[in-house]
């Protein structure tokens, strides 16, 4: 499954000029009125031109403006299907609608980012990790928290792996990796210079390289060997910088669940580090 033109519009908004963030603003926040307007009015609209929009639906992914609305009006007809209404507002005045729409966008994460899922890269992302010496997980700022997660569930399996919350720690380790190791990297937009250096590195030291990003054809993913993207709905409630964890949190469970039950041994070691700090609970 492809990811739709609402997903697109979400994770590329970083990538987008300010004329095109102005028509992705808009579409975000009345979607349901674009599948009912000219090029002209929804230009109008945004603030944009007709020129902008035209760009716009390139980088979107889709032939024109008409098939622009078309995608649109299919995305809402297959939401109302599925007995979820996806909407973007969140009112302290209405918490249960509010709670309901946060709950609607997060599920369409989750199903986006598990249908883009190629099975057959998948499998090959599997088996590497399965039979690497180590396993180096790379992150800066917001996804940090994902890859430390990452590292300390496959070290718990019994996969050597580390994340180091110091970026300079990071790089000092991919250079201490070789061909029979991995690294994970994990990003956002995709677009963190910090994460591409780390990534070249692996690739001077000749280590397999792995990227969970938003978008596809981000930087990150461009240098990496296999990508995994995720889906995001964060700006369909947030008009500034926002990041969500919940999508490449899931890819990590999700690699690690196969892992689980691809290692032998990987219960017993679960269990001994389980009892190794049992201690330290009440």
């Amino acid at each position: 499954m492809e990811k739709t033109v609402m997903d697109i519009i979400c994770s590329s908004f970083d990538t987008f000029f300010d004329s095109e963030k102005k028509i992705a603003k808009y579409i975000i926040n009345h979607y349901d009125k674009v599948v009912d307007m000219t090029v002209g009015e929804l230009a109008v609209a945004s603030g944009a031109s007709e020129a902008s929009v035209s760009r716009f639906c390139k980088k979107v992914g889709v032939k024109g403006f008409h098939h622009l609305k078309i995608s649109l009006a299919k995305e809402m007809v297959d939401s109302n299907m599925n007995d979820v209404e996806i909407s973007h507002r969140i009112s302290i005045d209405d918490i249960s609608h509010s709670l309901q729409n946060i709950l609607a966008n997060k599920i369409e994460e989750l199903k986006q980012t598990v249908s883009m899922m190629n099975e057959i890269q998948l499998r090959d992302v599997l088996k590497i990790i399965q039979n690497a010496h180590r396993v180096e997980f790379v992150a800066i700022g917001n996804t940090l928290p994902v890859a430390i997660d990452g590292a300390f569930k496959f070290t718990q399996i019994g996969i050597s792996s580390s994340c180091s919350q110091i970026w300079e720690a990071q790089m000092g380790s991919i250079y201490n990796l070789g061909k029979n190791d991995v690294v994970i990297a994990i990003s956002n937009s995709g677009e963190s210079n910090g994460v591409i250096l780390a990534l070249e590195a692996a690739h001077e030291v000749g280590a397999t390289t792995i990227s969970i990003t938003n978008n596809e054809n981000s930087s990150v993913a461009k240098v990496s060997d296999y990508h995994i993207t995720t889906a995001t709905r964060e700006k369909l409630f947030l008009d500034g910088y926002c990041f969500s964890r919940v999508s490449a949190t899931t890819v990590v469970e999700i690699l690690y669940l196969f892992l689980t039950s691809m290692i032998d041994d990987s219960y017993k070691s679960i269990a001994r580090h389980e009892n190794a700090i049992a201690g330290d609970k009440v």
